[in-house]
């Protein structure tokens, strides 16, 4: 195993990597459907029913494709992922961080935390960059076909991924080692070497857990017509940063996460030197007293 420290880049998705919500690129046109349609019948059934938002819009995608007699195979919803666009920057920035992190002594690891398809992001061209994905899920029958969420996460849940990811314990099920206590020193991603990146009001709980413990959030904004949503965001703490989500090389948002990177790696240096000096005074007060 490495001794180099890990850095852990946590995503939204929608709106954070992609300008639009995942859904509306391939399978909502396959339904004949607009986005404002399908997310006003899917919001509207929620609310009838009192309902989670995640279970109903998943529950909307079975009962469309059923109507339409176009089975929600797990095939169909990973195609969808081929026609997602991207924000500038954002197909090669995992490489060039990655890429970054080596030079610098850190390794560098990339999650997603979403309300949207794991399906649809594996699918996606940036899909293999990310170590694990945490976000809904269908659960498909012996024909592939989904019938019942199997996972549903929205933005509160999205919380409990980051205790996975810094003690390492990144199965879903197993949750008899995620609630055992871990020293600080025994969890594989210190909350310092932690960054959320978002783009709203649905990641505040993830971007102040982040900032609480230590680590940094950055929110981004598509253009001017929504950036005084995330100004909102930073005056109010709860994030440390905000950028247009541009992933290009040296722009401002590029370079930041570079310097968190690089700080990542000096901190981990003085800890070490640390550990290493209080090692060594105990050692000496040991032989002293005896």
């Amino acid at each position: 195993m490495s001794d180099m420290p890990i850095f852990a880049i946590m995503y939204d998705f929608d709106r954070t990597l992609s300008p639009r919500d995942m859904q509306e690129y391939q399978f909502i046109p396959s339904l004949g459907m607009t986005a404002p349609e399908f997310w006003s019948e899917a919001n509207t059934f929620g609310d009838k029913n009192d309902m989670d938002k995640i279970l109903s819009y998943m529950y909307t995608m079975i009962k469309k494709s059923a109507e339409l007699d176009i089975p929600l195979t797990r095939k169909r919803v990973v195609d969808c992922g081929k026609t997602i666009e991207f924000f500038p920057g954002v197909t090669e920035w995992f490489d060039r961080m990655n890429r970054f992190g080596i030079e610098n002594g850190v390794i560098v690891e990339h999650y997603v935390l979403s309300s949207g398809l794991v399906e649809i992001i594996e699918g996606s061209e940036i899909g293999r960059h990310f170590k694990k994905i945490y976000a809904s899920e269908f659960l498909y029958d012996e024909n592939d076909v989904a019938v019942f969420p199997k996972s549903a996460v929205n933005y509160t849940s999205k919380t409990q991924f980051i205790y996975r990811i810094n003690k390492g314990v990144l199965e879903v099920a197993n949750d008899r080692d995620l609630n055992k206590s871990t020293p600080d020193n025994d969890r594989r991603v210190r909350f310092q070497n932690m960054l959320y990146i978002g783009d709203g009001l649905s990641d505040v709980p993830c971007m102040k857990m982040v900032k609480a413990y230590g680590g940094s959030s950055i929110a981004v904004y598509k253009d001017d017509s929504n950036r005084h949503l995330v100004e909102d965001l930073l005056a109010h703490g709860r994030v440390d940063f905000m950028f247009q989500a541009d992933y290009s090389e040296n722009t401002n948002f590029d370079i930041t996460v570079k310097n968190l990177i690089k700080k990542a790696a000096i901190e981990d240096s003085l800890i070490t030197e640390h550990n290493i000096q209080l090692a060594d005074a105990s050692d000496k007060q040991y032989s002293i007293f005896y």
